[in-house]
């Protein structure tokens, strides 16, 4: 096809010369326009094409000029044909380049939207648990199925102003993801509008996948973008599974007040799991914490310092250390904590975990409202508490 649009091409404009005729009154040949359209199926840039186009025309005039020189024309007679031959051409040149630039690109945004209508159906079908071909889904894809992935979930939920469209921020934070995960093949990204986009991170054969630098590179990258991520899986049903793990990671982070740029379903996956109803939430960890349950800072010390305690396996000493606090702190905050809750938190400790975690990654959109006066009372450190 390349041959066939320079034969083409030249031609044109050799039937220009012999016959005086007006670039205006010459039309784009078929083959440059079919060699147009496809440069752009292929993912080739147009300033490739344009490129393209500006040495042939470089290269035409080269043989042109050695022609003329070789018929040993007078000075005049050289001049003139030479002005004839550059004036013509690049008329020529200049109408067809950008005719063919048009083709390109409206190529080029039909053949994305047919791909990106393809793929999007594929991953439907994934999703959906529906039966599909392996081969043709990796084809249709560009994305092997049979390794291990992430999946994971770009949004920003800002209306930004940037010379660089939202999706395209998206998108080159996905690849940045990819990379400095080590992944070797682009990541597979799904549009679902210009704010958000779903992506899967091809892992190969590497399950050890260092997840905990991903709130590093959106720092740097983008940090008004928000990502939540799912777990390492294998395969068509991992495919599935690391996605709705995402999904339940960005509805935490989307319920959370306030969210974190980067939410990590392993992290969090207790919690995560409790969003699907956030009024059923709030109701739960109401009744598991009772006035603990309150947003304000005296509860919020009480309650870091009790999931500390549970997680150490309810050892004064260890919360002590973790939290640098002496260790007669920690055991007035557990007994105020006991208090709060209205029972010894041996009897409900499973309980209690989730509701902490909950209130740890929810923030206030699970705590009760903090009544002033005792917002005022609360800030105001016990003798105890002061013992560090």
């Amino acid at each position: 096809m390349h041959r066939a649009s320079v034969n083409e091409n030249i031609a044109t404009i050799l039937h220009m010369y012999e016959s005086n005729v007006p670039s205006e009154n010459v039309g784009s040949p078929p083959a440059a326009v079919e060699y147009a359209r496809r440069l752009a199926q292929r993912g080739i840039s147009v300033s490739a094409l344009v490129r393209a186009y500006r040495i042939g025309h470089c290269r035409f005039l080269q043989w042109c000029m050695r022609e003329l020189s070789q018929q040993d024309p007078d000075g005049e007679v050289c001049a003139a044909a030479a002005h004839r031959m550059l004036t013509m051409s690049f008329r020529y040149i200049d109408q067809v380049s950008e005719y063919v630039i048009e083709v390109h690109q409206t190529e080029r945004d039909r053949w994305l939207r047919n791909q990106t209508a393809v793929r999007t159906a594929q991953v439907k079908a994934l999703i959906g648990h529906e039966q599909v071909d392996r081969e043709r889904a990796d084809t249709d894809l560009g994305y092997r199925l049979d390794q291990n992935h992430v999946g994971i979930i770009l949004w920003l939920p800002e209306m930004t102003s940037s010379d660089e469209s939202r999706i395209d921020r998206l998108d080159r934070l996905a690849s940045e993801i990819a990379g400095q995960l080590g992944c070797r093949e682009r990541p597979l990204f799904i549009v679902q509008d210009d704010c958000l986009a779903w992506a899967w991170l091809p892992c190969g054969t590497n399950r050890a996948v260092p997840l905990d630098v991903i709130p590093t590179v959106v720092e740097n990258r983008d940090s008004s973008a928000r990502v939540a991520v799912g777990d390492v899986e294998h395969g068509a049903a991992g495919f599935r599974t690391t996605h709705r793990q995402a999904l339940r990671a960005q509805e935490l982070a989307m319920a959370a007040t306030p969210g974190s740029r980067v939410t990590v379903f392993g992290a969090v996956s207790p919690v995560a799991l409790l969003c699907a109803d956030i009024d059923d939430t709030r109701t739960w960890v109401w009744n598991v914490l009772g006035d603990l349950a309150v947003d304000d800072e005296h509860c919020a010390r009480l309650r870091e310092t009790l999931l500390v305690f549970l997680s150490t396996g309810c050892s004064y000493t260890a919360t002590a250390n973790r939290q640098i606090l002496h260790k007669n702190t920690v055991q007035y905050r557990v007994r105020k904590a006991e208090e709060a809750v209205g029972s010894p938190v041996a009897e409900r400790r499973t309980d209690l975990e989730v509701a902490l975690l909950a209130c740890q990654h929810l923030g206030t959109s699970v705590l009760r409202p903090a009544h002033p006066a005792a917002t005022d009372e609360a800030n105001t450190p016990s003798r105890s508490e002061t013992m560090t």
